[in-house]
């Protein structure tokens, strides 16, 4: 599975005076689909740190389009875009209930030893997850 769709309701606490989604919500509509796109593979982020892993995010791109508000159904549309190696990197596409597209994104994660603090490769359990 290299995609995976994530439906969420926009709550009031996301939104601005306006009914409009905040826009450091962004990251937090990205995360959401991204743990859920492990999760789908049988992979969750407690299970990795358990193994000794962590994924920071060593980079965030958004791309805003249409404004989303407050009680939208939003569709994340996570997807990977190449082979993890010491990197995993993904792209957002974020539509509303009518299918109108709402933004775009792409964020990147290093596979982290939690003992040493330094880059690792990506798990084996996960490349066997994903087919590679």
């Amino acid at each position: 599975m290299k995609k995976s769709l994530t439906k969420t309701r926009v709550r009031y606490s996301e939104t601005d005076q306006m009914g409009v989604v905040y826009h450091g919500n962004y990251a937090q509509f990205f995360e959401l689909g991204r743990t859920e796109w492990l999760r789908k593979l049988g992979v969750t982020y407690k299970d990795m740190e358990i193994s000794g892993i962590m994924l920071p995010v060593i980079s965030l791109n958004c791309r805003f389009i249409k404004s989303a508000k407050y009680d939208d159904i939003l569709s994340i549309e996570t997807t990977l875009i190449k082979k993890p190696l010491v990197k995993i990197e993904f792209d957002y596409t974020i539509t509303n209930q009518n299918k109108e597209l709402i933004c775009t994104g792409n964020s990147v994660l290093a596979f982290m030893d939690m003992k040493t603090n330094k880059p690792t490769k990506c798990p084996e359990y996960l490349l066997t997850s994903l087919g590679f």
